[in-house]
């Protein structure tokens, strides 16, 4: 109920969550948030800390405040990342917003080596942890806020499909793991004179540094160009073969320039004997729906195909069976028959994953097997293959 709340109090009701400035209001609201729930967390834990005299409460207060500093980050992150296309950007900066997890991320990392050291220093020189009831209670009250910035992180990430919310979320539910083991430590400490404090202060620390570790992964990768979703890809696919005429698809790519900032392209097969104008205007009309209905610029390339003659379609299909085993190739394409008499030349396009041929050694003796396999069917024929990576 907070978190809906909330929600509409950020965006006044809006529910267009693809509209930029209504994404960037809920980004800012959710930093807001953010912040002032860490800053209160920081202020009790450090109190708290200095009261039973407790390395493990401070290295966790610290965190909180890393993550308030973290909050602020995404707010800036999101604030940039909304500004509009320039002459040396024409596509926008929505990958700032990756940029700024990635900082997020290394944050993270560095306060959770200062806590090594610290810890370290607890181990060596121990002192007496004084419990007390109170700072205990402040530190579940602490749990339960955690657990709810987390749950509320997770679902304005979800909604807005912000990679910087949903890391968020994570380390908050990180966040309520090593405050839990701080607080059995804090109780633990009662009963024995083992320097539990400092150990426990190091596996925070750790904690926090593998926490930070797989978020700078998570942004790093949409930053090299990680792989489409594919549920994205099977959206993109099955919506153009579903218009009049379009018999087949190949060669679709996908490029990310930052959340909700998508470009698509993909070539779109069709009977070479329709009207070139009335395959135009369904070309256009598949554009301007599909583009519409899954969030991002999508180009079609008009691709018309050869009628297919007997011939055509024979050949086709023991092409399709020396293929058929072939872990590499995915599908073919564009296929076609020239020339006359006994000697013709097979054209056609071989479809296979960008990451499984990464050389032209490799791509060169694919195509070799393939013309060799077809010699031995029909000497006649002559192989011209074009290979299309899929990324």
């Amino acid at each position: 109920m907070l978190v809906d709340y909330i929600l509409k109090l950020s965006t006044k009701n809006n529910s267009d969550f693809s509209d930029r400035e209504t994404r960037g209001k809920v980004g800012y609201m959710a930093g807001l948030v953010g912040i002032i729930i860490n800053l209160i967390l920081f202020i009790v834990k450090l109190a708290v800390g200095i009261i039973v005299s407790s390395i493990a409460v401070l290295a966790d207060a610290f965190n909180n405040l890393s993550d308030a500093a973290s909050s602020i980050i995404t707010i800036v992150g999101f604030k940039l990342s909304n500004r509009p296309p320039d002459k040396e950007h024409p596509y926008g900066h929505g990958r700032i917003e990756y940029l700024s997890a990635l900082i997020v991320a290394f944050m993270v990392m560095l306060v959770g080596f200062q806590f090594i050291k610290t810890s370290f220093e607890r181990i060596k020189n121990p002192k007496p942890v004084a419990f007390e009831w109170l700072p205990f209670v402040l530190l579940l009250v602490s749990i339960f806020l955690k657990i709810w910035l987390s749950l509320f992180n997770k679902k304005l990430g979800n909604i807005i499909s912000s990679s910087a919310l949903k890391a968020t979320a994570i380390d908050a539910l990180g966040d309520v793991f090593t405050t839990s083991v701080v607080a059995i430590s804090l109780f633990v400490s009662t009963f024995t004179d083992f320097p539990i404090d400092g150990y426990i202060g190091g596996f925070v620390a750790i904690f926090i540094i593998y926490a930070g570790f797989n978020l700078v992964k998570e942004t790093i990768s949409p930053l090299i160009g990680e792989a489409p979703d594919e549920e994205l890809i099977k959206s993109i696919k099955e919506g153009v073969l579903s218009y009049e005429y379009i018999t087949g698809v190949h060669d679709l790519i996908v490029h990310n320039y930052g959340p909700g900032r998508t470009m698509a392209s993909i070539h779109a097969e069709f009977p070479a004997n329709i009207d070139v104008v009335e395959i135009h205007e369904i070309i256009d009309k598949a554009e301007r729906e599909l583009s519409e209905n899954l969030g991002l610029h999508l180009v079609i390339h008009m691709d018309p195909v050869s009628i297919e003659t007997k011939e055509i379609i024979e050949t086709k299909n023991e092409i399709e069976k020396i293929i058929k085993d072939n872990e590499l190739i995915n599908s073919i394409h564009d296929f076609r028959i020239v020339g006359k008499g006994d000697k013709k030349n097979l054209i056609f396009d071989i479809v296979v994953d960008a990451y499984k041929l990464n050389t032209p050694a490799m791509e060169e003796q694919l195509k070799t097997d393939i013309c060799q396999a077809v010699k031995k069917v029909n000497p006649h024929y002559n192989c011209i293959i074009t290979i299309d990576k899929e990324f």
